[in-house]
């Protein structure tokens, strides 16, 4: 005995129903999620054209290291922005990113067993990051940006960064590489 059409129609419509749920349950977190051009900023207006960065400030006892995260974040912008990137303070920018050394704390992580000595670090950056706007908006802000680097050394712990400097930039690279996409691609 054959079904007839409309026991089919039964059996179909209700896969074809779970079928559109389905998609429609796929399709809908894909509406909002944020897509954006790569080197633009989701909380950048397009008004904004000229970024200052003036020297980060400090409150860490290291030596150099808020002139190495300055370059190195200035360097980052021109690489993957099309921004103009001014040094220093300027009235001229359109917006002014300007960052705060809160901490900087190299740890020993592993020891050589033959000597005793510390053979790597744990170093961890802390700084406060703010882009405001000329106008006085605060268009990205990140109070406690934390960056951690395991590095390879012969030197003792307070001599460390002081001694160092390629570690230093090797972190500033890699803070920046950090911060710029945090800005430009967190949404």
């Amino acid at each position: 005995m054959r079904p007839s059409t409309s026991h089919a129609a039964h059996r179909i419509l209700p896969r074809t129903l779970a079928i559109g749920c389905l998609s429609l349950f796929c399709l809908v977190p894909l509406a909002g999620c944020g897509y954006h051009t790569a080197g633009s900023a989701a909380h950048i207006p397009a008004s904004v054209r000229t970024i200052a960065v003036p020297v980060f400030g400090t409150h860490a006892q290291a030596y150099h290291t808020e002139m190495a995260l300055t370059q190195a974040v200035v360097h980052e912008l021109n690489t993957r922005t099309r921004y103009r990137v001014l040094t220093g303070s300027s009235a001229d920018a359109d917006a002014v990113l300007s960052g705060t050394i809160l901490t900087q704390t190299p740890e020993p992580l592993t020891y050589d067993s033959t000597t005793g000595e510390t053979s790597s670090y744990l170093v961890t950056v802390t700084v406060k990051v703010v882009l405001t706007a000329r106008d006085g908006r605060v268009l990205y802000q990140n109070d406690a940006l934390s960056y951690r680097e395991q590095y390879q050394s012969t030197q003792d712990l307070t001599g460390f960064i002081r001694e160092d400097p390629a570690a230093v930039n090797r972190l500033a690279r890699d803070f920046a590489q950090a911060l710029v996409g945090d800005m430009l691609e967190s949404f």
